[in-house]
């Protein structure tokens, strides 16, 4: 293993000469693609994903450190599959993750997501939070 697990580092033996040497091999990512509510298609940025939720987190007890994993476990599970995804699946895999981490960012961020209009929006998702996950 190199690169933290991300490579398989091999020593090799040229047959013609008989020099050894290494290579390294690695997993070719597979770009994916975000459809956005408009229509429009861009590729995806983790770097956004986490913007979204440090909005949601801000003045929470949520470190950085938990957002950039929350992010990585949703990008490693979308690039699985590959190909491509809405936004609506980001924000229910976001809106999942947030609900284990902080209640308070998960409300924040539900209502960006949801576009609550008034204070029984709110009430409405606080109520849901009591009930268990889906």
């Amino acid at each position: 293993m190199a690169d933290e697990g991300a490579a398989i580092r091999r020593r090799r033996e040229c047959l013609d000469c008989g020099r050894r040497f290494t290579t390294f091999e690695r997993l070719e990512e597979v770009p994916f693609v975000v459809v956005k509510r408009s229509g429009e298609r861009e590729p995806f940025a983790r770097g956004k994903l986490v913007a979204g939720m440090r909005a949601a987190a801000k003045n929470r007890p949520v470190s950085i450190e938990q957002l950039d994993s929350v992010a990585a476990q949703i990008e490693e599970s979308f690039r699985l599959e590959g190909g491509e995804l809405t936004t609506a699946r980001i924000g229910q895999q976001v809106l999942a993750r947030l609900r284990e981490l902080d209640e308070v960012a998960y409300l924040r961020f539900a209502s960006v997501y949801k576009g609550f209009e008034a204070a029984g929006d709110f009430q409405r998702e606080a109520g849901l939070l009591t009930e268990p996950p889906t």
